[in-house]
């Protein structure tokens, strides 16, 4: 459950950065930026995996369970308090940071939509990678394998 919960909101907050970048980019008839908003997704699971591989294979595994423990509740509690102040204007902010760097001249405008989407998107997959880390460390990684891929599954289908 608690790797269902995790993946499930990490999920839905990619999927909602993606989501509001896409339909940003359609709306204003940027759609010859998509790719890059593909290719970011694509380099940001790919970031987050190697982050997760990397946190898995550290020395000293107790010290940094304690650390992705402290780590992983201050993101969460930092993730209420941004919500609160920042929610309602959410869909606002991420336009804003797409427009600027989709207003710029040919390839900077791929490379700043894909710089934005790799930003955003491995924000989301190093906090999932952080919070399994934790637990992972309390738990065998067999036994919450279903728990995130069923999280996953669930947020790509809301998001659907």
């Amino acid at each position: 459950m608690p790797a269902l919960t995790i993946t499930l909101r990490e999920g839905l907050e990619a999927f909602l950065i993606v989501a509001i970048s896409l339909a940003y980019l359609r709306k204003t008839g940027r759609e010859r930026l998509v790719p890059a908003v593909h290719w970011g997704i694509g380099l940001s699971i790919v970031i987050s995996i190697a982050a997760a591989w990397l946190f898995s294979k550290a020395n000293n595994q107790a010290l940094w369970e304690g650390v992705l423990a402290l780590t992983a509740a201050v993101l969460v509690a930092t993730l209420i308090v941004h919500m609160w102040r920042h929610g309602k204007r959410l869909k606002r902010e991420i336009e804003t940071r797409l427009e600027s760097s989709a207003l710029q001249i040919g390839t900077k405008a791929f490379v700043g939509v894909f710089l934005f989407t790799v930003l955003m998107i491995t924000r989301e997959g190093m906090e999932t990678a952080l919070l399994m880390g934790t637990l992972i460390s309390q738990n065998s990684a067999a036994n919450i394998t279903g728990g995130a891929a069923a999280g996953v599954l669930c947020a790509a289908f809301v998001a659907w």
